[in-house]
């Protein structure tokens, strides 16, 4: 997929509010990234689009460099920074692809988030590189955090919402994705030039590529099965800072994984 496409689509669409419209993933991740962060240092945001991860570990007293493709997320990035007050504690917004991380020195950090680029990968050669480009930056024993999409979860969507997911409205197009887990969204200006990942390849595909793995988390969680009205039913019963909490714990469990739309994996450079 040519990257002028994926920048297209990500300087008109709104992450950062993607992310509180749809609080749950952020939730879950930054509840494990910051059990496994070291307690201060240096933190790469690598893919960061806007700077919602970002934004939140300079708040917790991090050095953080941020960079994406995408020229107007950074842009957007640097203003939040600005309004929220944290400016002083990065060290740089960079134009960056995954797979080149040009200026950027070997082993310059505690830990390195890529949560974003490889769902636009969609060649093993691209997503090797940008793997690679991780490790070589973060320090010895650092920590990562790289998130996927799941090619299940994708495939379920596919066949309860066939006419949101074309070319994906018939068995044969569902299967060939299935086989491969490339997506390109027939219509325009949607979520496009994507790569899903097999469940059980993740592990392996990194473990090869120079980390340890740690933990396999399903970002979504059950979210992913619940519907507005269904959650409504926990608010109105006062519940629901426990079904977040329930959600948070089931995230872990490796039944989840498969039904979550995003995935984090969490490592340590060897």
């Amino acid at each position: 997929m040519k990257r002028e496409r994926i920048i297209d689509y990500y300087s008109g669409f709104d992450e950062w509010g993607r992310l509180e419209r749809e609080p749950l993933e952020f939730i879950i991740n930054m509840h494990y990234i910051r059990e496994h962060l070291p307690a201060g240092g240096c933190i790469l945001d690598n893919g960061a689009g806007p700077g919602k991860y970002a934004m939140e570990l300079a708040k917790l007293g991090y050095r953080v460099t941020l960079s994406d493709l995408t020229p107007v997320s950074v842009d957007i990035a640097q203003q939040k920074a600005q309004e929220l007050g944290v400016m002083q504690q990065f060290d740089g917004f960079h134009v960056l692809d995954a797979t080149s991380l040009l200026g950027i020195a070997d082993e310059t950090y505690d830990a390195s988030l890529m949560l974003g680029p490889l769902y636009h990968l969609q060649t093993e050669a691209e997503r090797a590189a940008a793997v690679l480009e991780l490790h070589r930056v973060t320090k010895r024993g650092g920590v990562v955090y790289i998130a996927m999409q799941s090619r299940m979860r994708m495939s379920i969507n596919s066949l309860r919402s066939p006419q949101q997911w074309k070319p994906n409205d018939h068995m044969g197009a569902i299967r060939s994705f299935v086989e491969k887990g490339i997506f390109d969204h027939q219509d325009e200006g949607r979520f496009t030039g994507a790569y899903y990942f097999n469940i059980q390849d993740i592990t392996p595909f990194l473990e090869q590529h120079g980390f340890a793995t740690e933990a396999l988390i399903g970002s979504s969680s059950l979210g992913a099965m619940l519907t507005d009205e269904q959650q409504q039913y926990w608010r109105d019963r006062g519940e629901y800072d426990e079904l977040i909490r329930y959600m948070i714990e089931a995230a872990k469990d490796p039944s989840i994984l498969g039904i979550s739309s995003h995935l984090l994996y969490i490592g340590r450079k060897k």
